[in-house]
């Protein structure tokens, strides 16, 4: 799986204070959100200044480029790309011009219908520059607001038009507006530190500022941020919620807080809940570093057996490291996670993950571990068989490369070459996370998704890869 994005806003009631700087280091907080680029606009009261390149937030900002972008309201961004491949032309914020002035918009999530969408304003003489959402959102806004100069109710109108998944900062001119979707499927708080409002992806933005959190931005909740906090709510009578799962078992710092809960503390219970249900003989609990270390701890506590770490990990090797041979993949593996024999010749080890997708990488890393001579390893899964796409922004697998999807747990187990492989159960795992089914995504899990599919599945999951 990969990453999805991560967005941050601020406000700055002092007209002197450049917001760049704080937005950099929000980016950097939420760098584990995206790899592919970073971009950050701000506006001036005059100009609207963007800056966006590919790779790292330290190395598209290097050379004075943050101190180059002068203004007291702005909006960054990290991306990971599901709608649009991985291009500078796609890399956010987006930013044009229409009838009201400037407009910058930074996305997190994805947009099911952009494609009828697009066609749609493509037929209306509107020119694209990018394959994104995030474009296509711009050019709705600015649809919008020929018909209706006033940008909440554009917001409002355009909302009404997408189906999926969407948090998102939109800088018109100096105004900053937030927008959560219906759903509340992608994670969206709101913070403050003396003289700046701000919103970011997750709290660990807050916290690298010195901000402190206010609360989460609610789903269906449209936020007007400057000197004040204007709050105005879409009509969410229709819709249940649907936070994602997955950004509790996997995407989101552990030292997070969404949606209330304490992404650590749910972490904990994930390794302990694995427990209860997979207990193990063994002589010690390794987690698959780094998203499982959490998990490990909290199975280690529950069982009372050592926690150890086997396998050390190269964190200078981006997510999307690909090798086009199995030679160069297996030394991939290698090159990613490196065992230590002394810790593993010989023993039986619970080794805990958070996930199996096509469980390519998983047969790698226990062919690796059983060349140190470990004697037995029992696996355990921090969630459920992921049987089903994701179809709003967690760009995972197709139907058919989903090992779950295609075989049973006992054949994962035998492929897999582990003594023994338990996942958690969905009951448990709602039960660790601490939010009702009826307010959860579990689509991946158990193919109930919250909104309509997209139409042509295929052709959807072909834009995606």
């Amino acid at each position: 799986m990969q990453d999805k994005c991560g967005i941050v806003g601020i406000y700055s009631h002092n007209d002197s204070k450049n917001v760049a700087s704080p937005i950099y280091f929000g980016l950097y907080a939420l760098q584990h959100r995206g790899q592919e680029s970073a971009g950050i606009s701000t506006h001036n009261g005059q100009d609207l200044n963007t800056y966006r390149g590919m790779g790292l937030v330290c190395d598209v900002f290097n050379n004075g480029k943050v101190d180059e972008l002068e203004g007291q309201v702005g909006i960054g961004h990290v991306r990971y790309s599901t709608t649009g491949s991985s291009l500078l032309e796609n890399s956010q914020p987006f930013f044009s011009e229409f009838q009201g002035g400037n407009i910058a918009i930074a996305h997190n999530g994805d947009i099911i219908n952009s494609m009828e969408l697009r066609q749609e304003l493509k037929a209306q003489g509107h020119q694209f520059r990018s394959t994104t959402d995030s474009e296509v959102i711009c050019h709705m806004l600015s649809r919008e607001y020929i018909k209706n100069q006033d940008m909440i109710e554009c917001i409002k109108a355009v909302t009404r038009q997408l189906i999926g998944s969407y948090s998102m900062v939109v800088l018109v001119n100096c105004d900053l507006y937030v927008v959560r979707d219906p759903l509340g499927m992608k994670p969206l708080a709101l913070g403050q530190k003396e003289d700046l409002n701000m919103v970011a992806s997750e709290t660990v933005a807050f916290d690298v500022i010195g901000a402190k959190l206010l609360r989460d931005v609610e789903p269906g909740e449209i936020i007007l941020l400057n000197d004040k906090i204007t709050s105005y709510k879409m009509d969410t009578s229709w819709i249940k919620r649907a936070h994602c799962m997955f950004e509790y078992v996997y995407f989101a710092r552990p030292d997070s807080i969404i949606d209330q809960r304490d992404v650590y503390q749910v972490r904990l219970n994930i390794g302990k809940a694995l427990h209860q249900e997979f207990p193990a003989k063994a002589d010690v609990v390794m987690p698959v570093p780094d998203s499982a270390i959490t998990a490990a701890i909290g199975y280690s506590r529950a069982s009372g057996l050592p926690y150890g770490e086997g396998l050390i990990k190269n964190r200078y090797i981006g997510r999307t490291f690909i090798m086009p041979t199995q030679g160069e993949r297996e030394t991939s593996v290698k090159l990613k996670m490196n065992p230590i024999i002394s810790e593993l010749e010989g023993k039986s080890i619970v080794l805990l993950d958070d996930s199996i997708v096509r469980g390519t990488t998983s047969k790698s890393l226990i062919d690796v571990l059983k060349q140190t001579g470990v004697k037995e390893i029992h696996l355990r899964i921090g969630c459920p068989p992921i049987i089903s796409p994701c179809y709003y922004g967690v760009a995972m697998a197709t139907k058919k490369e989903l090992i779950a999807a295609n075989h049973s747990v006992q054949e994962i187990k035998e492929s897999l070459g582990v003594d023994s492989l338990g996942y958690l159960s969905l009951e448990s795992l709602i039960k660790c996370i601490g939010i009702d089914k009826e307010q959860l995504c579990t689509g991946c899990l158990d193919g109930e998704y919250p909104t309509e599919l997209p139409r042509d599945l295929e052709l959807y999951e072909s834009c995606r890869c």
